[in-house]
């Protein structure tokens, strides 16, 4: 086998064991309401690290836009509205701002 393709084979290994082993094991395993409930924000908490930074980072040097945008997504979320909604209407409402 080439060296090429045996490091394409470990970087697959790599990158999927982690990810597929606590997916198997964490299902045979029961925790606490608590330690449940933690598990169940994680998804939350990760994409909210991952949005908020680009709330703030507009190009335009607009911060307000960004910010607008943001807190109309989070009180829709907040109502319960489907995740395709909020991101359309923060995008529009973004769209709308730069407008002006």
């Amino acid at each position: 086998m080439s060296r090429a393709l045996l490091l394409i084979f470990g970087m697959a290994a790599v990158t999927y064991l982690p990810r597929a082993l606590p997916a198997v094991l964490l299902n045979r395993l029961r925790f606490q309401p608590q330690v449940e409930k933690f598990f169940q924000l994680i998804p939350y908490t990760a994409m909210a690290a991952l949005i908020f930074p680009g709330v703030l980072a507009v190009d335009t040097g607009r911060v307000e836009i960004g910010v607008v945008g943001g807190v109309a997504a989070g009180i829709l979320a907040w109502r319960r509205v489907p995740v395709l909604v909020c991101v359309v209407a923060a995008i529009a409402v973004d769209f709308l701002l730069y407008q002006l």
